[in-house]
């Protein structure tokens, strides 16, 4: 996958989310505007409450935003319907959850091949990527356990083979480390930073500073606004250039 640095695969303007219960309203998200560019692996942080989680299910197309625009790839996608937002999510996101959402009663080789039953693919196809992806992800010789018989770093890592079985344009990871403790957390942190390297696009949401830092840009939300931004990519380059950029 070649990375293209002007490319923007998400583009939000003015993007707004509001909840309504009780005659309450409540601003989850106003005013977001936040490019993602093709290659690029972006962090959203800030404390719980912040936004965090309901900007992820817009960019994924699991929620519909009340105000704003949203380009995915250029094109406009606020306003799809239920059916065509779940065309596009299978074949143009692949998604990560802290909870892995792996089906129990099917096997690792299956969970990973459902995405693609979706689309129709032949058979053939299906398992030469299914394997390539579990292969790439280092449970090739696990495809026949079942989730139950994971641990749960191998699950999220399951889950991280179904995420990218489809070739999609992002990746989405939402709290992918939250289940699991410091060793399987850096383990599932370092795929996805060689996912990273190889071309793939990433944006994470984490409450964790140390994996925030892994990305190339952190944007910080707090009451639904994007408060600051930290260019961690530029800072290296221009370190490495010979400029003090200072850290806090």
């Amino acid at each position: 996958m070649e990375r293209n640095a002007e490319k923007s695969l998400i583009e939000l303007r003015e993007l707004a989310k509001v909840f309504y219960t009780d005659e309450v309203e409540t601003h989850a998200l106003s005013g977001i505007n936040l490019d993602i560019q093709q290659g690029e692996f972006v962090s959203i942080a800030g404390p719980s409450g912040c936004g965090k989680t309901t900007l992820l299910s817009i960019l994924g197309l699991l929620d519909s935003p009340t105000g704003g625009k949203y380009l995915l790839d250029g094109e406009p996608v606020e306003n799809l319907s239920a059916g065509q937002r779940a065309k596009i999510r299978n074949q143009a996101i692949g998604f990560v959850f802290q909870a892995f959402n792996l089906i129990g009663d099917l096997t690792v080789y299956e969970n990973v091949e459902l995405p693609l039953t979706y689309r129709g693919m032949g058979g053939s196809e299906r398992r030469e990527r299914v394997e390539a992806a579990l292969e790439r992800v280092g449970l090739a010789h696990r495809m026949k356990h079942y989730p139950s018989q994971l641990s749960g770093g191998q699950q999220q890592r399951v889950a991280v083979a179904r995420a990218i079985v489809g070739k999609p344009l992002i990746l989405l990871a939402d709290e992918p480390t939250g289940n699991l403790d410091s060793k399987n957390g850096n383990a599932v942190m370092s795929l996805l930073k060689e996912l990273h390297a190889e071309g793939a696009t990433i944006c994470m949401v984490t409450h964790d500073p140390r994996y925030a830092h892994v990305a190339d840009r952190t944007i910080h939300l707090f009451d639904g606004q994007v408060v600051s931004e930290d260019d961690v990519k530029r800072s290296h380059e221009l370190e490495e250039a010979g400029f003090d950029v200072g850290h806090d």
